[in-house]
């Protein structure tokens, strides 16, 4: 069995995907994967609808927006095999008073050191910059910010620039608080004046990653599908058993522009979140806290149902 599957982009928190294909976890399933580059996120959407490719990997937001605009067809999105089960996202600011904050990957101990204490409420007055590359992080802290009271469009927002910008933009004075994901975050944290004041991954499940087919490739391709199933469900075992670092050195080669030791800590801290359930089932509790981010935010107009997003063997008890 051959499957065409594409990332959707190279991001550190893909980790276990480049895990189980590196690992040959895909192979002893009797599934050989051909990995393929998408030009952009969300890019292996059109070569889904093209039959370019079998299968991709992507947040559930995109299938759940194609619902939101498009009557379900043979052709229509579906997710399955969840991955990524939480948020990867942190808040990062400028350390300030003379005590430094541990760089600890437990954020708790993290917060016991600081000189001032952060709440999200404290945005509203703060200078700060959302993620502009990918829609659904920005989505996600609205609804946090929404559930304390506060109104996303009160904030004084840097919209529209990259992660390194913004980055940059807070190392020189210009930002207060900027949201990023992995690798930025271990790289400030290596060489800057730089704090985590906030990880998003505290939410609790947010539906993130999961394979994304249409329901005609769920047919067609089902023996490779399940054989991929069974592959990344291996993956969590064998990160109990070798722990983070050696992951870092098993998906290194993916990330030629990251150095281990900063590759190390970012795995080190995603596993310490708990951000990776890999499993065939999809949380309802995380794809009901995503769509309602979306439909809270105007970025859907009609509530989204779990069974129309979701394929039946990925259905959760």
């Amino acid at each position: 069995m051959n499957i065409k599957l594409a990332e959707n982009f190279r991001a550190v928190f893909y980790a276990p995907f480049y895990a189980t294909h590196a690992l040959g976890l895909f192979a002893e399933q009797g599934v050989t994967i051909t990995l393929l580059d998408s030009a952009s996120p969300g890019a292996g959407i059109a070569e889904l609808a093209k039959g370019n490719i079998d299968v991709m990997w992507g947040g559930p937001l995109r299938v759940i927006k194609e619902r939101d605009q498009f009557e379900r067809t043979e052709g229509s999105l579906v997710a399955f095999c969840e991955v990524a089960a939480k948020d990867p996202f942190f808040l990062l600011r400028r350390k300030r008073g003379e005590r430094r904050a541990s760089q600890s990957t437990d954020l708790a101990a993290n917060q016991s050191q600081r000189g001032e204490a952060f709440a999200l409420k404290d945005l509203v007055s703060l200078r700060f910059a959302s993620v502009s590359e990918v829609p659904t992080p920005w989505l996600c802290l609205q609804q946090d910010l929404r559930e304390i009271g506060v109104d996303p469009t009160k904030l004084n927002r840097v919209a529209d620039r990259s992660m390194q910008e913004n980055l940059d933009a807070l190392l020189g004075g210009e930002l207060d608080v900027i949201q990023v994901f992995e690798p930025y975050v271990s790289l400030a944290l290596a060489q800057a004046d730089i704090e985590v004041v906030h990880a998003a991954s505290q939410r609790g499940y947010t539906a993130y990653t999961t394979f994304i087919s249409t329901f005609g490739g769920m047919q067609r391709n089902h023996a490779g599908f399940e054989a991929m199933i069974l592959a990344i469900e291996k993956f969590r075992p064998w990160l109990a058993a070798h722990g983070p670092a050696e992951l870092a050195r098993v998906v290194k080669p993916f990330y030629p522009h990251v150095s281990l030791d900063v590759l190390t800590a970012c795995l080190t801290r995603y596993h310490a979140a708990e951000l990776w359930t890999c499993r065939r089932v999809i949380s309802r509790q995380g794809f009901a806290r995503l769509a309602a981010s979306m439909l809270d935010s105007g970025y859907i107009k009609q509530a989204a149902r779990y069974e129309d997003c979701v394929s039946a063997s990925a259905y959760e008890n």
